[in-house]
């Protein structure tokens, strides 16, 4: 069954093995009070670090520490930039093929500045404080990726993170 927007709230946490509703969450996150909608989506790529020829990955999933993280880090996001109108952290499990959508965040808020830094604060911070990994498939083999870390604090500085950190 695909995820659906809440009917309450400004917060869209999900974890879900079905296509991400890029779209949906686009419009969920549209308000009369947000002049500005940042979206942005990860999607499986041909090659990671240390490796060409990537044919799909799967993602994997600590699923209750994960969810409780993306909880937080939407609520930090909040904290900082208290105009925020709606937030969507939404990472899809399992086998996905290139071009598919991993993760998806989505920040508005009523000017750009915020919606921008609220969404990268939120990318960079699942990347670094979630629990969620990826297998990464090529011909003739598969392993995890490369460039592993421990898994950090969300109130720590996220724009310090490598958008190339392995996960």
């Amino acid at each position: 069954m695909p995820i659906e927007a809440p009917a309450t709230g400004g917060d869209w946490i999900a974890l879900t093995t079905d296509p991400l509703p890029e779209a949906q969450a686009a419009r969920w996150a549209v308000t009369p009070r947000a002049g500005a909608t940042v979206t942005f989506a990860g999607v499986v790529r041909d090659h990671a670090e240390g490796r060409d020829g990537v044919t799909s990955m799967t993602y994997e999933a600590y699923e209750g520490p994960a969810r409780e993280r993306l909880t937080e880090i939407a609520a930090e996001a909040r904290r900082r930039w208290p105009s925020v109108e709606r937030l969507a952290l939404l990472h899809r499990l399992g086998p996905l093929a290139l071009s598919e959508a991993s993760v998806v965040v989505v920040a508005s808020a009523p000017h750009r500045g915020d919606a921008f830094e609220a969404a990268r604060f939120c990318i960079d911070t699942l990347k670094s404080a979630v629990p969620i990994w990826k297998q990464e498939h090529w011909d003739g083999g598969a392993d995890w990726a490369l460039g592993a870390h421990d898994i950090r604090a969300v109130g720590r500085d996220a724009a310090s993170v490598s958008s190339e950190s392995g996960r």
